[in-house]
C-alpha cells in the first residue's frame, strides 16, 4: 500500500501549518493555516500547490490562526468540501477567521491610506487576503465531530479527534487508512499540550502509531516549572507598579488570555499583587471567553474546584472586557499603573500595535511577552532588540520600555514532555516527521530523538512530497 504526504506549510518554520494526505485517488488537507512570519508570508497568496476544487476533506486540529487562517482563501479558489474539527475547535474558528476578514480589509485599507499619504504608487492594487464576507462564507464548510468519535468521510479511511491538552477544543488527529487489505495508522499532533497545566485535560496519549506528524517549535528546549511562571508574572506586575507605568501584554485570544487572567485570578487571591485595573482589551479574547464558559466538560479537575471554590477566573475584580475602538483608545488617556491584554500574540496585527506604539518608548512600561515569537515578527524583533530599534505601523520607535519574557505559560510541550509522549507507543513508528518549527529547533530535536529513541525522524523541506509504504 502506497500513500503520500506533501509538506506545504509549517515546514522549518513555526506557522503556516498545511499538510496534504493523498491516498486512493483521494485528497486530505490537514489544517490550512496563515503565515505569520514576515518572511514567508508572500506565501498566504500563493496558489495552494494543488487545486482547491479537486480537495476532498480538510482535517482542523486547532483554531489558531496559523493552522485555520487560509481556509477563506481555500473556499474562495473553489474548495466545496467539509472542514472537520471538533465542537469547540469550530466554534472558535468561526471568531477567528471573522476577525482575520476584518484585519485582512482595515490592513489593506491603512496600507492604502499610508501609500497615498507617502506618495507611493503600489504596482497592483492592494486588497485583503480574504473579506470578512469570504470569512463568512467559508463557515457553511464546518462540520462538527465529537472527541474520540471515529468517522469515515471517504472510503477506506477513519478518522478520530483526541484531546491535545494546547488549547480549548485542539485534537490530536487519528487517521487509520485501509488499503489493499491493509491499514496504515499516521497521527497528526498539531500543537501539542502539556500536562498538568490550568483549564484544560492533559494530551491523550497512543499506545500505536506507524507515522507520526509532530510538531517541534520547542525541541531544543525545557520549560520552567508553572510556579516560576506566576513568580515572574507577580514580579513583572510589581515592578511596573512601582515604576508607574503600563504593563503591555502581546497575548494570543485563544487559550493564552484566558491562562495570563486564571493567573492573575490567583496572584490576587494570593494578595500578592496590587489591584489594578486590567483590560482584555481584545473583541475576539473576550468571544473566545464566552465559548471557554459554554464548555466546562473540557476542564481539568483543577479548574473545576476552583470555579467551585471562588468561581471563574475570568471575571475578578478589576477586569475590564474591551470591545469598542472608542474603549481600546481611551485606555491610553488612563493615568496609573493599567495592564493591557491585547492581540496578537506575536504583535501581527490588530490593537497591541497602537499600545505598543504608546508605550514602548516609555521607561516606566513593560513589554510582557507570554508566548513563542517567531522569528520575522514584530514580537520577536522587540525580544531581539537591546535597547534598538523597531518599526510599527510605519513609524520608527525605540525600544526604552523593559521588555520581559516569560516562558512557562507556553502551552507547547518541550522537548523532554514530547519524548515522554512519545515513550507511551509500545513500539517505534516506522518515521517521525518533525513539522512547526524553525530549522534549529526541528534539527535539535531529531537529534534528541534519535539519541533517546533511537527512532527514523525526518526534518522535511517545505513543498517535499514523501511516498509512505
Amino acid at each position: 500500500m502506497d500513500f503520500k504526504i506533501k509538506f506545504l506549510g509549517a515546514v522549518q518554520n513555526v506557522t503556516g501549518s498545511r499538510h496534504l494526505l493523498e491516498f486512493n485517488g483521494s485528497r486530505v488537507l490537514v489544517d490550512c493555516g496563515l503565515y505569520q512570519e514576515r518572511e514567508f508570508q508572500s506565501r498566504n497568496w500563493e496558489d495552494f500547490g494543488f487545486m482547491p476544487a479537486d480537495l476532498d476533506a480538510v482535517l482542523l486540529t486547532h483554531a489558531h490562526l496559523d493552522h485555520c487562517g487560509l481556509i477563506p482563501k481555500l473556499v474562495k479558489e473553489g474548495f466545496k468540501g467539509k472542514v472537520y474539527c471538533t465542537p469547540a475547535t469550530a466554534e472558535i474558528a468561526k471568531i477567528v477567521l471573522m476577525d482575520s476578514g476584518k484585519l485582512q480589509e482595515e490592513d489593506a485599507a491603512f496600507k492604502r491610506k499610508r501609500h497615498k499619504r507617502e506618495g507611493r504608487e503600489s504596482p497592483r492594487p492592494i486588497e485583503p487576503l480574504y473579506t470578512m464576507e469570504e470569512a463568512e462564507k467559508s463557515l457553511d464548510c464546518f462540520q462538527s465531530i465529537p472527541f474520540g468519535q471515529v468517522f469515515s468521510p471517504l472510503e477506506g479511511i477513519e478518522i478520530s479527534f483526541h484531546e491535545a491538552g494546547h488549547i480549548l477544543g485542539a485534537s490530536i488527529i487519528k487517521v487509520i487508512l485501509h488499503l489493499n487489505g491493509q491499514s496504515r495508522t499516521i497521527l497528526f499532533t498539531g500543537d501539542l499540550g502539556r500536562n498538568n497545566k490550568p483549564i484544560i485535560r492533559d494530551p491523550v496519549v497512543f499506545e500505536h502509531a506507524d507515522y507520526i506528524l509532530m510538531e517541534s517549535t520547542y525541541g531544543d528546549r525545557e520549560h520552567e516549572n508553572t510556579e516560576n511562571t506566576k513568580d515572574q508574572l507577580a514580579d513583572a506586575v510589581n515592578q511596573t507598579w512601582k515604576a508607574g507605568g503600563n504593563l503591555v501584554v502581546p497575548s494570543f485570544s485563544i487559550e493564552r488570555s484566558q491562562e495570563v487572567l486564571y493567573f492573575l485570578n490567583e496572584l490576587l487571591l494570593e494578595d500578592r499583587i496590587p489591584h489594578i485595573m486590567t483590560f482584555l482589551d481584545s473583541p475576539m479574547a473576550v468571544k473566545v471567553t464566552g465559548v471557554f464558559e459554554k464548555h466546562p466538560e473540557l476542564y481539568d479537575r483543577q479548574m473545576r474546584s476552583l470555579i467551585l471554590k471562588n468561581g471563574s477566573p475570568f471575571s475578578f475584580k478589576g477586569l475590564i472586557k474591551v470591545q469598542a475602538t472608542a474603549e481600546s483608545k481611551a485606555i491610553n488617556h488612563i493615568k496609573g499603573t493599567v495592564m493591557i491584554i491585547a492581540g496578537s500574540g506575536m504583535c501581527t496585527g490588530g490593537r497591541i500595535k497602537h499600545h505598543l506604539v504608546n508605550n514602548i518608548s516609555r521607561p516606566e512600561s513593560t513589554i510582557l511577552f507570554v508566548g513563542y515569537q517567531a522569528q520575522g515578527t514584530l514580537g520577536r524583533q522587540i525580544l531581539d532588540s537591546n535597547g534598538g530599534e523597531v518599526r510599527i505601523l510605519g513609524q520608527t520607535y525605540r525600544v526604552k520600555a523593559r521588555v520581559v519574557k516569560v516562558h512557562g505559560f507556553s502551552a507547547h510541550a518541550d522537548r523532554r514532555e514530547m519524548l515522554d509522549w512519545l515513550s507511551n507507543l509500545k513500539q517505534l513508528p516506522r518515521r517521525i516527521f518533525l513539522v512547526h518549527g524553525e530549522k534549529e529547533a526541528a534539527e535539535n530535536f531529531r537529534e534528541y530523538l534519535k539519541e533517546n529513541l533511537k527512532a527514523d525522524v525526518v526534518v522535511p523541506e517545505y513543498q517535499q512530497e514523501v511516498t509512505l509504504d
